[in-house]
């Protein structure tokens, strides 16, 4: 007799395993590699040359800042198509108006 299940369960032995079908003790990780080791008695110890460390160019000369300072003013609200748009209300309003379907 023909189960169209058979090929699908054998495809699906070839694929990597997920947490969710193996057991409670499977951690798959995320490929990122170990910075330290486990003692025996529990703890954790950092080895200092697996941790990463990243080159950071010169931010002396840089002009750009992480943040946007309160002292620029606010932009005008936006237009769209010719309206003047200050609330989502309001755009529904003119949506509406110009025959827009709910």
């Amino acid at each position: 007799m023909f189960h169209p299940t058979h090929p699908l369960g054998r495809a699906i032995r070839r694929l990597q395993l997920t947490t969710k079908q193996a057991g409670k003790n499977y951690y798959k990780g995320n490929r990122v590699g170990s910075m330290g080791r486990h003692t025996k008695r529990g703890k954790y110890i950092i080895e200092w040359a697996k941790v990463r460390t990243y080159v950071v160019p010169d931010l002396s000369a840089f002009k750009l800042s992480p943040f946007v300072t309160k002292k620029i003013e606010k932009p005008e609200a936006v237009t769209d198509g010719g309206w003047r748009i200050d609330s989502g209300e309001q755009y529904l309003a003119n949506w509406k108006n110009k025959g827009g379907r709910t």
